[in-house]
């Protein structure tokens, strides 16, 4: 993970250090070498892949010359992702922001305990649906939409018990999959309140700067550059539901028409083009595929 741009570009080894020194641990060599176990933890995760999109920032900065403000005309970020294009906006420092990861997925899992929670993902219905089957399942719990990511893919998030009664309620709407996700613990739904809190002290406590271009927030879906509102969507987001399907949406409704995911993986990517046909779509998160994207980025 990451260890392909360390190895071919000084630049992008120097920001895996810059977190290693923010972190006061060798959270390069967990994402190197493992193990696996260690690597996927929250609490490294997170401050993982931002470190991965800010090593190709980097590199397609100082590398490749291509400026964020004189390519860009917004920035965006699924859920952890939304740290990683404030940082790559220049809105907080690679160093605060690995910080801010690390608390975060700290809170995150400390707020429910091992097993009380859980996350599904709905498939072939839309948000609608997903709202009335986490209406009828909640029965007292709590389950709510936690991630709104593309017309027939909706996750759910909540009290075990709650969700593990989704799947039967869900059939006599149309829910063609009821996926449990592999997760620690249940993100983006009111049992996250005590990680609200502990990110709103944190954030409290760290200079935000004006981002170079807009940030389109998780939970209001359009975007924001003020640094005290998007503190504020920061907290909301911990608990709220993550709106991609229409982040996507007002990308291209506002001139977007080729998007980048920048780090590791290629799952929004392929999200963005089934939200919006119209948009063009590439993953960069190795030399080769940012070497197969300067012509268009140029």
């Amino acid at each position: 993970m990451g260890r392909e741009l360390a190895e071919n570009f000084p630049v992008a080894r120097e920001v895996f250090d810059e977190v290693d020194d923010a972190l006061g641990q060798k959270l390069s060599a967990i994402m190197w070498e493992g193990p696996k176990d260690t690597l996927t933890l929250t609490e490294n995760a997170q401050p993982a892949l931002m470190a991965v999109s800010m090593a190709v920032m980097r590199v397609l900065e100082r590398e490749r010359g291509i400026k964020l403000a004189d390519k860009a005309k917004f920035v965006a970020g699924h859920s952890l992702g939304e740290y990683s294009a404030l940082a790559a906006a220049g809105a907080f420092s690679l160093a605060d922001t690995a910080r801010l990861l690390k608390l975060r997925g700290k809170a995150m899992q400390a707020a429910v305990p091992v097993g009380q929670g859980a996350m599904v993902a709905l498939l072939g219905v839309g948000i609608d649906v997903a709202r009335t089957v986490a209406a009828e399942a909640a029965q007292g719990d709590v389950c709510q939409v936690a991630n709104d990511n593309e017309p027939t893919q909706v996750v759910l998030s909540g009290s075990k018990v709650a969700i593990d009664r989704v799947a039967d309620i869900g059939k006599p709407h149309g829910v063609r999959r009821a996926v449990l996700l592999p997760v620690s613990a249940p993100f983006h739904c009111a049992l996250m309140q005590p990680a609200a809190e502990a990110m709103a002290a944190a954030l409290a406590e760290v200079a935000i700067n004006k981002p170079v271009v807009p940030v389109v927030a998780n939970v209001v879906a359009s975007a924001v550059s003020d640094p005290d509102e998007i503190r504020k969507l920061l907290v909301e987001q911990v608990t709220g539901t993550v709106r991609w399907r229409e982040c996507v949406g007002y990308l291209a409704a506002n001139g977007v028409t080729d998007v980048f995911e920048i780090g590791s993986g290629k799952v929004l990517a392929g999200l963005a083009k089934r939200i919006e046909k119209s948009l063009e779509a590439m993953s960069l998160g190795t030399p080769a595929d940012i070497d197969a994207a300067i012509e268009k980025l140029a």
